[in-house]
């Protein structure tokens, strides 16, 4: 073969390849990424397949009546105002674009994980709106924002590819809860509504039984069998160090818990009603925590400590 031709062929498959790299990372670019490339997975939908929610619109709670008391929400309480986000809307939107009084403020939420956290969407000064990657990391959700195309992984707060590699988010304390136990809480709660833009059936639940399900959907990177992989745990971060109640050890006890942990004295309460957990310091202030399932905290912090009942 003509060594001219050969090399155009070779170019030519290179490319090919090339794109087809490209077009399973959904278009991002995923050179030195924090995390290794061949554990980054395409979930399924393309980029943005998952559309987030960035005009959201809001009703009273009197006006929730597609709410019942044992539906899922994340909570808000930020700048004098309460907001409530249903988990069943969550999961077809995974991230609400939201303003708090000119504060903006992301919510995240992962089906695959069970995990919902809160961030200040101000980084350096600068405010930015984020989007569904359509990737996961450890069965986690992949944040973008559309300023950079910079990659986030949720539950490690940071972006892991781009323009802010190595930036991390600020986490805002997040309550995740009952309905019922939310409006007794705050009976002026606005509530998001349904009326997004899209057409999506909010009263299906498109992960119905995964929750109590032992399989999990897309490899992760270390795994325990302490517990079930789906069992609900609350985790914190302080100094640098992380730590893991889970709910069942929570159970044990009954009772409001103090612990030191990362040289910090915490009270943990559970509220086994609502299945709902709470941290705060000695003061009384609330610290952002993120519940989640037992393997996806296990998955991003395998050498962090687990809280046992004694």
């Amino acid at each position: 073969m003509n060594r001219t031709i050969l090399i155009i062929l070779l170019s030519i498959l290179s490319l090919l390849l090339l794109n087809r790299c490209h077009a399973s990372n959904n278009g991002f670019d995923l050179t030195d990424a924090l995390v290794p490339a061949e554990l980054i997975m395409s979930g399924g939908p393309a980029k943005d397949g998952i559309p987030s929610l960035d005009q959201p619109k809001f009703i009273a709670a009197s006006e929730a009546g597609f709410l019942q008391n044992s539906d899922r929400i994340l909570g808000m309480n930020f700048q004098g105002i309460k907001k409530a986000y249903p988990i069943k809307i969550l999961n077809y939107h995974e991230i609400v674009n939201d303003d708090f009084n000119g504060q903006a403020i992301t919510i995240t939420f992962c089906p695959l994980c069970g995990s919902g956290i809160a961030y200040s969407a101000n980084i350096n000064g600068n405010k930015h709106n984020f989007g569904v990657s359509g990737l996961l990391y450890n069965s986690d959700v992949l944040l973008y924002d559309r300023e950079t195309q910079s990659l986030w992984s949720q539950i490690m707060n940071k972006a892991i590819s781009g323009p802010l590699k190595f930036h991390r988010l600020q986490a805002i304390t997040l309550s995740h809860t009952s309905w019922q136990d939310w409006k007794h809480r705050y009976p002026n709660t606005l509530v998001l509504s349904t009326d997004t833009g899209y057409q999506r059936d909010y009263t299906n639940n498109p992960y119905d039984g995964y929750e109590l399900d032992s399989s999990i959907w897309f490899p992760v990177t270390a795994q325990d069998n302490r517990y079930h992989p789906k069992a609900l745990v609350v985790g914190i971060e302080l100094n640098g160090q992380f730590k893991v109640y889970p709910f069942l050890e929570l159970e044990k006890l009954n009772s409001e818990v103090k612990d030191t942990f990362a040289s910090e004295d915490l009270i943990i309460r559970y509220n086994k009603q609502h299945q709902s957990v709470s941290i705060y310091d000695p003061h009384g202030n609330e610290l952002p925590t993120i519940t989640t399932f037992w393997f996806a905290w296990y998955a991003f912090h395998p050498q962090g400590l687990v809280f046992k009942a004694n």
